[in-house]
């Protein structure tokens, strides 16, 4: 019987490790960093666990949230009106999306301000969010894109470069 309970251990630390290394790399990133919601309905808790109350729903998929704590698989985020509370990690997504912030955006046919003005977006406006480097950011709204001042958009860290 020894042998048997063992193995059966031995098979559940196993698995456990395997579940472990599964988890997508953003997931075990170190806050700060920035996520969006995966879901089409994502409530945000009072505390880490299905028990603590509802404190808000979103209803908008693609906000950016920055995650500020991890406590196992829940992710205390804050959203871009300053908002904080808890949600479960397969609610978000490692897609880097954006927050139109301020006034009106002018997206840039290259990341100069003296570049062709391709689009506008106003603010509020979330769009996908790559190429940050030297202050400005390819933001891409739907099939429509152009550079953005890094600075206009909430949903990237000041000075962050990212591909």
């Amino acid at each position: 019987m020894e042998g048997a309970g063992m193995r059966f251990w031995g098979w559940m630390v196993l698995g456990a490790l395997a579940l472990g290394l599964a988890a997508p790399a953003w997931a075990q990133r170190k806050p700060p960093y920035f996520v969006s919601i995966k879901a089409g309905k994502a409530l945000m808790r009072a505390g880490p666990g299905r028990n603590y109350p509802a404190t808000w729903l979103y209803k908008r998929r693609g906000l950016p949230l920055k995650v500020v704590t991890v406590f196992g698989e829940w992710r205390r985020v804050e959203d871009p009106g300053g908002t904080q509370g808890w949600m479960l990690s397969n609610l978000l997504d490692e897609e880097r999306t954006a927050y139109v912030t301020g006034t009106i955006v002018e997206m840039r046919a290259a990341p100069d301000l003296g570049a062709r003005v391709n689009w506008r977006a106003a603010p509020g406006v979330i769009g996908t969010i790559s190429k940050c480097a030297t202050g400005w950011c390819w933001f891409q709204v739907g099939n429509r894109g152009g550079y953005v001042e890094q600075s206009h958009l909430w949903g990237t860290a000041p000075g962050e470069v990212m591909d």
